[in-house]
């Protein structure tokens, strides 16, 4: 199973975050979850702002093109890439790993 999930305007993938941690950056991948470290406190958005900012960096997407379409609240959450393909995230991923 891929880790990116293809959906009818793109792609979905599932994001493990850990809000108030040391500093901002992509942790890795452990069973087909994205795990994201975030300095932002879960407060007022801010985590949900810092996730969307730092995937749009790190998957060379413009930010109005990612979502969070689930969990928007809890740890996990589902995030959506309008315009995306599976193939061309995993090899951002890969390289950025």
């Amino acid at each position: 199973m891929s880790l990116f999930i293809p959906t009818r305007t793109g792609v979905s993938v599932t994001v493990r975050v850990t809000p108030r941690a040391g500093k901002t950056t992509v942790a890795g991948v452990r069973e087909n979850v994205l795990l994201v470290k975030l300095a932002a406190a879960p407060v007022d958005g801010a985590a949900n702002a810092a996730l969307i900012v730092l995937l749009a960096e790190v998957f060379e997407v413009p930010r109005r093109d990612i979502a969070i379409v689930g969990g928007d609240r809890s740890r996990t959450k589902r995030v959506a890439f309008v315009g995306a393909s599976a193939s061309v995230m995993e090899a951002r991923l890969a390289e950025m790993l």
